[in-house]
């Protein structure tokens, strides 16, 4: 856009158009560390609210090496790539380039929520949210340095652009991050190019689609108090006070339903503690409404002792309380898991082509199709869903049960033995819903 408010030769088509500003979805993400999480475990959960239709992939990228000077096409726009990228696996909207949520080989996981701050957020095309998460993750071999990793991409290319496949309205957001390793998390809330960041060692927390920051800001962009300042939004008397001088004036409430519902937990946090509350649609923290679904889920295990393997578990389908959640564990020779990917469109899809979205094709993967009769027959017959759904908890159950032998075992993993092992309970499942 020029001085004048004119848009360039091409920017509009680059630009969506709404009328008002988009509602953020209510997602939730969650990390809880030792000692309110059981046997030294960081236990990390996400469950992603987006359309209802939107299908949700699940798909794994092995470590590679990228020519000098190469660029990586993410949704919107290309920036340059690095010499090295980590493997990586993704829970992500079919149609995006980045991910909802996702780890690393390294022990590093993201998720990523849409918020509302007084300051829209840009609708011109450039970094979406979910990009920034599967960046930091491709990068950063630490949160730490994931976080690092995003604050200056951030910066050097912004963010915005739709955040959903829709040709009618755009809906743009900024966007907050929860980055977790085996040591550490970080809350990181981005208004635009600016951000502050927390840093969390114990306990637990929960982020959700508001800014939560406050007066505790362990890392910021340096000029993020004097463009606060420069805004009017803050009188640089006061104490600084993130959220109270980025949010919407009209924005009071808080992640009560996720923070009351991991903090009243008075048990240790375990896995199966982390995958119930992911379920509980009483709290609000599993999503069904009108408009929105939680449409895909996950959980991660990350021991503080560096001998035993990370476990990420992810459903792969909508609406956690009637998904299983099945295990992942990096090792060099992951197989691939097509069952869950949705169709390749290549250079045809319609998100990739302007003006975007005119079609929407059939993105649903061959799990979401199977899954899909299952919520059918869990909604309309009682007994049968019943049944049905008993079963299902009893394969998820399996598959905690042989991942919690893995890591209370004193034997190193053997490679070979979980490098199907998404691939398999995949397979299960689909063949169980024939």
């Amino acid at each position: 856009m020029t001085r004048d408010g004119t848009f360039k030769t091409g920017e509009l088509a680059r630009t969506c158009l709404s009328t008002k500003m988009a509602v953020a979805p209510p997602s939730y993400c969650f990390v809880a560390f030792p000692p309110r999480a059981k046997d030294g475990l960081v236990v990390f959960g996400k469950n992603s609210a987006r359309p209802r239709d939107e299908v949700q992939e699940v798909v794994y990228f092995s470590a590679a090496d990228h020519e000098p000077e190469s660029k990586v096409e993410c949704t919107y726009i290309s920036i340059d790539q690095v010499p090295r990228t980590h493997a990586i696996v993704l829970s992500r909207p079919a149609w995006l380039w980045g991910a909802e949520m996702g780890a690393n080989e390294h022990g590093v996981c993201i998720a990523n929520e849409a918020i509302n701050a007084r300051e829209p957020a840009a609708e011109t095309e450039a970094l979406l949210g979910m990009d920034l998460v599967r960046l930091g993750l491709e990068r950063g071999t630490t949160a730490k340095e994931a976080l690092d990793v995003i604050v200056a991409l951030l910066e050097e290319h912004g963010q915005g652009g739709n955040y959903y496949e829709d040709a009618h309205a755009c809906h743009s957001f900024q966007s907050a991050y929860l980055i977790v390793d085996r040591e550490e998390a970080w809350v990181l809330e981005t208004v635009g190019k600016y951000w502050a960041a927390e840093q969390i060692t114990e306990g637990v927390k929960c982020i959700c689609n508001q800014l939560s920051l406050t007066t505790k800001i362990d890392a910021q962009h340096p000029e993020l108090r004097s463009y606060a300042q420069s805004q009017g939004w803050w009188t640089g008397e006061d104490e600084f006070n993130f959220s109270e001088v980025f949010s919407p004036a009209d924005d009071h409430l808080d992640c009560c339903a996720g923070k009351d519902s991991l903090e009243k937990k008075e048990e240790s946090i375990t896995v199966q503690t982390m995958i119930d509350i992911l379920r509980d649609k009483a709290s609000g923290v599993c999503i069904d409404s009108e408009s929105f679904l939680t449409t895909a889920s996950v959980v991660s295990v990350l021991p503080q002792n560096r001998s035993s393997p990370c476990i990420h578990y992810f459903t792969g389908t909508p609406d956690p309380s009637r998904s299983i959640f099945k295990p992942f564990i990096f090792v060099d020779d992951v197989k691939l898991v097509p069952k869950a990917q949705s169709p390749c469109f290549g250079d045809d899809d319609p998100a990739k082509k302007e003006p975007r979205f005119q079609e929407k094709p059939d993105r649903r993967h061959e799990l979401y199709k199977a899954h899909q009769w299952a919520r059918a027959v869990i909604e309309s017959d009682q007994e049968q869903g019943r049944k049905l759904r008993k079963t299902m908890l009893e394969l998820e159950k399996q598959g905690l049960e042989a991942m919690e032998e893995i890591l209370t075992s004193s034997d190193p993993l053997d490679p070979t033995e979980v490098g199907d092992l998404f691939y398999d309970c995949v397979d299960t499942e689909i063949k169980f819903f024939k």
